[in-house]
C-alpha cells in the first residue's frame, strides 16, 4: 500500500467487462444517498428538468458521486468516453471502506467534474465484482475510455489517493479523455458544491487517521491502541490498527530485495512475514495466507505465535466475513490443534 505501484503508460484490459457492454441501455447510475427516485438520464446530451445540454466536451450527470449496478453499468462505460471514472468497491461490512469513502468523495468534489466517481456495493453486484476481480476490499479502479485500469486496494491517506487521482488524469489525457461531468441543473463550475460533507471520524480515529495523512505510522498506531483501550469491541480500530501496522512494515520496504531474502531463507520466518505483507498489500489475499500457513508447521512455539499474531491482523485488514479468511482459519486451526 505505501509502494503503489504506478498507474500503466497505456491503457491496460487487465479487467473483463465485456459482459457489461452488450447490454441494452439501461437507466443511469442513481446519485449516491438520499434520492427523489426521479429518472435522470446523466449520459445524455440534454439535463433534467429541461436544463440546457452541456457543451462539448461536458456530460451530464446526476451528481459527482453515484451508485452503480451490474445493470447500470454500461452507462458507466458511456460516461468514461467523454470524462475518466473512478470505481469504488465497497460493503457495508467493510471497515476500511468507511475509512476511505468520505476521501474519495471529498478528493471528487475538489477536481470539479474533472473525475466521476462510482460506487460499486460488492455483496449487490457479483457481476462487477468478478469483472474487476475485487479479491479484497475496498478496491479501487479506474475506467478511461471503456477500459479500466487497476489502482489499488485498501484505504490508503489522502494524499496518496490524490496522487493517484493525478495519475489518472495524465494517463486519461494521454488517451485524449479530458472532458468534464456537469451536475444536471448547477453551473458549470459549481458540480463540485454538490458534494455532502462527511459524516466526523470518532476523535481517536480522526488522530489516527491524520497521522496516517502526514505519513507518522506510529503515532497513528498509538492512538489506534487508545481507541481500543477505551472500547475493545471497536472492530475498526481494530481493523484500522492492523492495517497501520502493515504500511509501517512496508515503509521503505524494497519490493525486489524483500522477494530476494525470502527465496534465499525458505524457512526464516521474518522474511516470509516480509513478503507476505508485499503479497497482501498487493491485493494477492490468497498467497499471502498460504506463505505464512506454509512455514506454520516447522518453526518453534515463539515463531507460530508470531506468525498466528501475524495471520489475525491480515484477516481483520481483508474483513472477518471473507470466505478466503474462513479458509484460511480452518486451515490455521488443523496446525494448531
Amino acid at each position: 500500500m505505501t509502494n503503489l505501484p504506478p498507474v500503466p503508460a497505456g491503457l491496460r484490459g487487465a479487467v473483463d467487462l465485456s459482459s457489461l457492454v452488450n447490454r441494452p441501455p439501461a437507466p443511469a447510475p442513481a446519485p449516491a444517498g438520499p434520492s427523489d427516485g426521479s429518472p435522470v438520464d446523466g449520459a445524455t446530451a440534454g439535463g433534467a428538468g429541461g436544463a440546457p445540454a452541456p457543451a462539448a466536451g461536458q456530460v451530464a450527470v446526476p451528481g459527482l458521486v453515484l451508485d452503480a449496478t451490474d445493470a447500470t453499468f454500461t452507462q458507466v462505460l458511456e460516461i468514461s468516453n467523454t470524462v475518466p471514472v473512478i470505481v469504488d468497491l465497497w460493503a457495508e461490512w467493510c471497515g476500511p471502506c468507511k475509512q476511505l469513502s468520505p476521501v474519495l468523495d471529498k478528493l471528487v468534489g475538489e477536481y470539479a467534474g474533472r473525475l466521476l466517481l462510482v460506487k460499486v456495493d460488492v455483496d449487490a453486484n457479483p457481476q462487477l465484482t468478478q469483472a474487476f476481480q475485487a479479491q479484497s476490499i475496498p478496491a479501487v479502479a479506474a475506467v478511461i475510455g471503456g477500459r479500466p485500469v487497476q489502482l489499488f486496494v485498501g484505504a490508503l491517506p489522502e494524499a496518496q489517493v490524490r496522487d493517484v487521482f493525478e495519475q489518472v488524469l495524465e494517463l486519461a489525457a494521454q488517451n485524449g479523455v479530458t472532458g468534464t461531468a456537469v451536475v444536471d441543473g448547477a453551473p458549470v463550475g459549481e458540480a463540485d458544491e454538490v458534494e455532502p460533507t462527511p459524516e466526523p471520524l470518532p476523535p481517536h480515529h480522526q488522530d489516527a487517521y491524520d497521522a496516517i495523512d502526514r505519513g507518522d505510522y506510529a503515532a497513528a498506531i498509538t492512538a489506534y491502541k487508545t481507541a481500543i483501550a477505551q472500547d475493545p469491541r471497536d472492530q475498526l480500530a481494530v481493523a484500522g490498527l492492523a492495517q497501520v501496522s502493515l504500511l509501517e512494515r512496508l515503509q521503505g520496504a524494497s519490493l525486489a530485495d524483500v522477494r530476494a531474502a525470502a527465496a534465499a531463507a525458505p524457512t526464516d520466518l521474518d522474511a516470509q512475514l516480509d513478503v507476505a505483507d508485499l503479497d497482501l498489500s498487493g491485493g494477492h489475499i490468497d498467497d499471502a495466507f498460504d506463505r505464512v500457513l506454509t512455514v506454520f508447521p516447522s518453526l518453534d512455539p515463539e515463531g507460530r505465535d508470531a506468525a498466528r499474531a501475524r495471520l489475525l491482523e491480515y484477516f481483520e485488514i481483508v474483513g472477518v466475513d471473507d470466505p478466503r479468511v474462513a479458509t484460511a482459519r480452518r486451515r490455521l486451526a488443523m496446525l494448531l490443534y
